[in-house]
């Protein structure tokens, strides 16, 4: 709730920011030439309140950037714990129905193969 107000906020300062910018008057660069809106009386204090309101909105949105960062939903959270539920019951599920792996059984080994065998005589060479 809080990360989707924070996101809202965001974009309303973004808005905010660019019509800012869009109406201060450029201090050099070409399209300075063209204005002589500088003779006007009052223009110092204008530019002075869309900066400083430029600066305000730069740092809400910093702010605002770092408190949705903190709020975002995690992966333990009531959202994805539904899904982590499902993803569990459906793996329960593959492995009841999955075929048993047959084991390999041992032979059983007669009596005999149990006594070593006695090493067999060896007989002299000629």
């Amino acid at each position: 709730m809080l990360y989707t107000i924070c996101v809202a906020l965001i974009v309303i300062a973004s808005i905010l920011i660019i019509l800012a910018v869009l109406v201060q008057n450029p201090k050099s660069g070409m399209a300075a030439n063209f204005g002589a809106s500088n003779q006007v009386m009052g223009v110092r204090e204008t530019t002075n309140f869309l900066e400083k309101f430029t600066w305000t909105m730069a740092i809400a949105i910093l702010v605002l950037s770092l408190v949705a960062t903190t709020v975002m939903d995690t992966p333990g959270t009531e959202v994805n714990s539904e899904a982590s539920k499902d993803a569990k019951a459906l793996q329960e599920r593959m492995m009841e129905n999955a075929p048993a792996v047959p084991q390999t059984e041992i032979p059983a080994q007669s009596p005999a193969a149990e006594t070593p065998a006695e090493p067999a005589a060896e007989t002299p060479a000629k």
